[in-house]
């Protein structure tokens, strides 16, 4: 799960979005947000506490739209649902917006279970297994080295060293093969036609599924209503710039998908109010982008932007998230030539505005 810190938004508030439903569902139950649509939360734990799933009527079964943490609590309230409100159909087909384990972490599990087919876009399925299979590895030379050039201490590495490969076990084995989701696909799920609108930045091909004749957006982790997803570069690209991705495939969205949708997110409720959102996240971080070009007028290291992009005090558990986005953020200059990187004979790298 890698959703973002929240950052130093405050000086302009959030829009006004109109949230329809008073409060979510309780886990084991479901809640009917559309004809043949249910949404369902799973347990996560941490500050988000859950993570919303989408049960769609697809035929005589039921289209799973993202699946929870891979675990114990998770399989437990699947069970729920399935004895409750899913009863008396099987599951056609499992969707899943992207990779991250919170999304993708059940798939496995449902798709043996109930002998289906996983539907996802090519790239998210073969990240995920990519990142799954460092399960017991030993953290890389080129990942160590990635974070000192950040201005991580000793600790900080250890650290890392120590936790390196926990992404594979939040996940149920995944799947052996898959049903490829690519932009601009329309998917009949049940009596609908579904718009597949595919975003990048927070994770590499992300799948928001669009239903013109419900008139709602299953958004996952690209359009979220109260906190902006994790934007990061990460030790296997250090040079790429997710935020200009993110940035542009969020203009893009609002140009593709019409305001007065229901938008049904991963995390928090669901809402009115996409294309306010939309403007309001990419507002907060072009003003992120402004504030950490004037910190560099003299040269920072990664670690020492983070009061530029964040209102929350970074801890060791926070660490990486806010490197990874620091980065993201520094790399996006690079790329607009706004900013220049060198780096010192210690292997550091230090930041600085162009002139």
């Amino acid at each position: 799960m890698r959703d973002g810190i929240e950052q130093t938004f405050a000086e302009h508030p959030r829009p006004k979005l109109i949230y329809p439903f008073e409060q979510g569902p309780k886990t084991g139950e479901a809640i009917d947000v559309a004809a043949g649509l249910k949404w369902l939360r799973m347990p996560l734990g941490g500050a988000l506490a859950f993570i919303n799933v989408w049960a769609v009527e697809d035929g005589d079964g039921w289209a799973i739209v993202d699946t929870g943490m891979g675990g114990a609590a998770t399989q437990q309230a699947w069970r729920q649902a399935f004895a409750g409100p899913l009863a008396g159909r099987t599951v056609s087909r499992v969707f899943v917006t992207h990779m991250h384990p919170d999304h993708i972490g059940m798939a496995g599990w449902l798709t043996r279970k109930f002998d289906c087919r996983l539907w996802i876009s090519r790239l998210e399925f073969l990240m995920c297994r990519s990142l799954a299979a460092d399960t017991g590895r030993e953290a890389p030379a080129d990942a160590l080295n990635f974070f000192k050039a950040a201005g991580w201490d000793e600790e900080a590495l250890e650290t890392y060293r120590a936790r390196f490969g926990g992404f594979g076990r939040a996940l149920h084995a995944l799947p052996d093969s898959f049903q490829r989701l690519s932009d601009g696909d329309e998917v009949m799920i049940g009596e609908h036609m579904w718009k597949v609108v595919v975003g990048s930045g927070h994770s590499p091909e992300h799948a928001c599924l669009w239903c013109p004749d419900l008139n709602l957006i299953i958004t996952g982790d690209q359009v979220l209503p109260k906190i902006s997803s994790n934007v990061s570069v990460f030790p296997t690209e250090p040079n790429g710039d997710p935020l200009t991705d993110w940035l542009t495939s969020l203009a893009r969205i609002k140009t593709r998908v019409p305001d007065e949708v229901l938008v049904l997110p991963a995390h928090n409720d669901p809402f009115f109010g996409l294309h306010a959102r939309i403007d309001h996240l990419i507002a907060g971080h072009e003003r992120g982008l402004a504030r950490l070009r004037e910190l560099i007028a003299e040269p920072k290291r990664a670690v020492d932007v983070f009061r530029a992009l964040f209102r929350r005090q970074i801890d060791q558990n926070l660490l990486g998230l806010a490197t990874g986005e620091s980065l993201a953020h520094l790399n996006c200059l690079i790329a607009r030539g706004q900013a220049v990187r060198t780096r010192d004979e210690n292997g550091v790298d230090w930041y600085r505005a162009a002139a």
